[in-house]
């Protein structure tokens, strides 16, 4: 049986903008709309020469504006254009521009009943913002949006150059993988040394790590025959479902503020709602323990009800214990941080 896909309400993603199939894709234009270099010159190439022409009909549009016409030969249905601002030295209003050319974009998007956005990095190339401070800035205009506002929003990367996160972040980052991480065959031959060295805990248990299962299926069994099958069935812990809401009633939060902060889709959340023994990706489950904030311990218990662990061979469990450790429970900054790092997004 194969499970539904659900989607992130924002999401970072590696790929060519003219063919993101979506509601609307956001242009950075420049004021006269007519098409340019970059971004610009790539849409309207891709939509034909009917763009151009509706283009003309609109007279520009200021900095920090933005205007929506028809997608034509996109895969998108609408083209929204924004104007962002010349990086001068941040000291000339750029930033609250930049802010409004993704707040009028995202307002024209809900206007016009689209689902599904794609935007660029606004002004991150020829207009020279700083690409750590450019992405900061839609990654926090677009969360709060989305957590008043029902939808999908992308934000597109056409490839690794073009994308960035603070140096001082990236360098953070990479030397706490450096002391942590530790290799897939180191990782199991430190564990049979444990389970060597472990005393015998039933006279059926071996300390050798292959008769482990054994061991288990006689702790099993003597369970079942002291205490009866129904007995220890009734004695299973909590299952993820059930402490997730726990939790959320524990931190004095609605459903919609946990999953938003979780970048989760409402869908997935409602299924999980409504399925005590709902089986999570690892993902989803690290996405609610950054939304509500909890421990490494309250982490780890939570991904154990779920049948996941934290491991220092793997790199994504290494930089979500970094943001942990370190209090930072921001999950757009967690996601974008592991997008620099070639791993997996939070969320569903």
């Amino acid at each position: 049986m194969h499970r539904k896909e659900y989607f992130m309400p924002l999401e970072i993603v590696r790929n060519d903008i003219t063919k993101m199939k979506v509601d609307a894709i956001v242009n950075a234009a420049d004021e006269s709309l007519l098409g340019g270099g970059g971004v610009d010159g790539a849409i309207h190439r891709a939509a034909g020469a009917g763009l151009l022409a509706e283009c003309r009909t609109l007279g520009g549009c200021k900095t920090g504006m933005a205007q929506i016409t028809g997608g034509y030969n996109l895969p998108a249905k609408y083209v929204i254009h924004t104007v962002g601002p010349i990086y001068n030295d941040g000291k000339h209003g750029e930033k609250a521009l930049l802010e409004s050319c993704y707040r009028e974009s995202l307002a024209l998007a809900k206007e016009h009943n689209c689902e599904t956005v794609a935007f660029p990095l606004i002004s991150s190339g020829v207009y020279g913002y700083p690409k750590d401070q450019a992405l900061k800035v839609a990654i926090d205009v677009i969360s709060d949006f989305l957590l008043e506002n029902e939808m999908t929003v992308y934000i597109v990367i056409f490839d690794k150059d073009t994308y960035q996160i603070s140096e001082k972040l990236f360098s953070d980052i990479a030397e706490y993988i450096d002391d942590n991480y530790v290799d897939e065959h180191t990782d199991y031959r430190r564990e049979r040394i444990r389970m060597n060295a472990l005393p015998s805990m039933a006279p059926c248990a071996r300390r050798k790590k292959s008769d482990i299962d054994s061991f288990e299926m006689c702790e099993c069994k003597a369970m079942a025959v002291g205490s009866g099958l129904d007995d220890a069935l009734s004695q299973m812990d909590e299952s993820f479902s059930e402490m997730l809401l726990r939790k959320i009633d524990e931190r004095g939060m609605t459903d919609a503020q946990c999953y938003k902060k979780a970048n989760i889709d409402r869908k997935l959340f409602s299924k999980i709602r409504s399925d005590v023994n709902y089986k999570p990706s690892k993902p989803t489950v690290l996405a609610f323990a950054i939304s509500l904030e909890l421990t490494l311990a309250e982490t780890k218990d939570m991904l154990m009800k779920a049948g996941f662990a934290l491991s220092h061979s793997n790199k994504f469990d290494i930089i979500i214990e970094y943001f942990i450790k370190n209090g930072n429970y921001n999950i757009f900054e967690i996601n974008e941080a592991l997008f620099a790092f070639d791993q997996s997004l939070l969320g569903a």
